[in-house]
């Protein structure tokens, strides 16, 4: 077994050879610790049955014990500089194929029945993503609807608790609701900002998504069920009946009727949406989607 990438000694060394500086416009920060890639690829549950799509590999860290763990790795790198480096710090494996592309401009569908053809399961994504366009990449990923049953990503610790969050939290909000309406969510461990090079200015944590086999609830529209979340959550401070108005003024002249319908529903529009569960924004957003339409 070739000597683990991800130590500062052979980064380092790698980092010198290729005389490669970080962009930090693509939210470049490498591993820096084996330990918690072993732990990360133990969170996704691999075997060697199992095919992977990371996104991002950089110089190889996480992609290595990713080709150590499963059956074939897919991986997708935007910095066309290390196109150069990946060969070399990956050379002992020969089950990881880079792509130099963008994975918010690539049909992944597609990719994946290219270079994953043989596949006897379902795709798992493992990935350390990149701050700044971490949550673009999980909504596509959920929404192009690709055989994939699990995620599991390296992101920003606020965003974790965000993904995560339960209602009445701080945290919770239309992102918790437009992942966790797909997704199993479980934070599964915190990382120190001190094994990454070069140092981010925040902890992060991992986090593993596992695909539902049903909704929590039954949705009528479902884009009309994440528009009606989107709204709640518009202006935290406001009630649920203010946002909605803002988003829908043609309520406006009916509350009388549509407060009273939805207090027979359960819900009380003078609540924040914070406070409604996945659940009964199913209920809210069913029941408008037909009073409007009628």
């Amino acid at each position: 077994m070739s000597k683990d990438i991800a130590t500062p000694g052979r980064t380092k060394e790698i980092l010198k050879k290729y005389d490669f500086l970080f962009k930090k416009s693509l939210g470049q920060n490498f591993l820096i610790d084996s330990n918690i890639l072993r732990r990360i690829t133990e969170t996704a549950e691999l075997d060697k049955e199992t095919d992977v799509i990371e996104i991002g590999p950089g110089i190889g860290a996480l992609t290595e014990h990713l080709a150590r763990t499963s059956r074939r790795v897919l991986a997708f790198e935007i910095d066309q500089r290390l196109m150069a480096i990946l060969p070399d710090t990956l050379a002992a494996y020969d089950n990881v194929d880079i792509v130099n592309e963008d994975i918010l401009k690539v049909d992944v569908g597609a990719m994946i029945e290219a270079n994953l053809a043989e596949r006897t399961k379902p795709v798992k994504v493992v990935a350390n993503l990149p701050y700044y366009v971490t949550t673009p990449i999980i909504l596509q990923l959920l929404h192009e609807d690709l055989p994939v049953s699990s995620m599991t990503f390296m992101l920003q610790k606020e965003v974790a608790d965000r993904i995560s969050a339960k209602p009445s939290t701080k945290a919770y909000g239309s992102l918790s609701i437009a992942i966790q309406y797909y997704m199993e969510t479980e934070l599964s461990f915190i990382v120190p900002k001190t094994v990454f090079m070069p140092q981010p200015n925040v902890d992060s944590a991992i986090i593993h998504l596992k695909r539902r086999e049903e909704p929590p609830a039954k949705v009528n529209d479902v884009d009309f069920f994440f528009d009606i979340t989107r709204s709640a959550f518009a202006q935290r401070r406001k009630t649920l009946w203010n946002n909605l108005v803002n988003r829908f003024p043609e309520l406006k002249p009916q509350k009388e009727e549509v407060e009273g319908k939805l207090a027979e529903l359960g819900i009380d529009v003078k609540r924040r949406g914070e406070t409604l569960s996945i659940p009964e924004f199913a209920t809210l957003s069913n029941f408008l989607g037909g009073f409007m339409r009628n």
